[in-house]
């Protein structure tokens, strides 16, 4: 009866010993300050990264974060080279990704003005403006379908940072700027500046996203939203906020 129960302790102390063993499971990380930044080493870091790290270790998985460009994240979503991703459940994805249960955090997209002009009427004040955006974001249908009308023939000017990209629509290099609040309010923080007004489009959950290209993906998905449950359960603060 004693070797028994000693056994059993044992298998109560390593939940998940198969994932253990296994190989980590590959999490893609874009830059989205100040949740998610890559350090002076390439690594993603923040709160949103120490979240996953904490719900990754409570359900028994060893990860490899990797920061990657956001189409190379979509792309490896798709082929199960990236198998985790943390982000609103797209369209262009859904015949490729699980979408957890759980809503980890939301996301503001917002359209910016400048202090010195009127806010805008949308869509129409869009007309034969420069917009500025970030280079490699997509955006929801509704979004992409106004970017792309012919008849609103709106001037797309493209940047790499959302710091650039405020200090561009700042010095009257754009008409409006279409980003998210979570970056921008970090951008002007930084800059020292105050956040510019502003039309709020829509709002977007982010949720645990597992690439469906691998095996016991329903697994995994099953795993990541239970330790996240659990955690929150016991009083884990697993909010990220600007």
């Amino acid at each position: 009866m004693l070797k028994t129960a000693r056994l059993l302790l044992a298998l109560l102390l390593v939940p998940c010993l198969p994932c253990l063993a296994a190989p980590p499971v590959k999490v893609g990380f874009y830059d989205f300050p100040p949740s998610i930044y890559t350090d002076a080493d390439g690594f993603p870091q923040g709160p949103m990264v120490e979240v996953v790290r904490k719900v990754f270790a409570r359900a028994g998985y060893r990860l490899e974060t990797r920061s990657l460009p956001s189409a190379r994240i979509y792309a490896g979503l798709q082929n199960g080279s990236v198998q985790v991703w943390l982000g609103p459940a797209k369209e262009q994805l859904s015949e490729h990704v699980l979408v957890g249960r759980n809503r980890l955090a939301e996301i503001v997209l917002n359209l910016y003005y400048r202090p010195d002009t009127p806010e805008p009427r949308l869509p129409d004040d869009l007309k034969g403006r420069a917009l500025v955006m970030l280079s490699g974001y997509n955006f929801v249908p509704d979004i992409s379908r106004y970017l792309e009308a012919p008849e609103l023939g709106i001037v797309q000017h493209r940047t790499s940072t959302h710091r650039a990209a405020l200090e561009m629509l700042l010095r009257q290099r754009g008409d409006y700027l279409l980003d998210y609040a979570m970056t921008v309010d970090s951008a002007a923080r930084e800059l020292g500046v105050p956040v510019p007004p502003h039309v709020e489009l829509l709002r977007l959950p982010v949720y645990f996203l597992v690439s469906r290209h691998q095996p016991d993906a329903e697994r995994l998905l099953e795993a990541l939203d239970s330790a996240y449950e659990a955690l929150r359960a016991e009083g884990e603060d697993l909010v990220v906020t600007p």
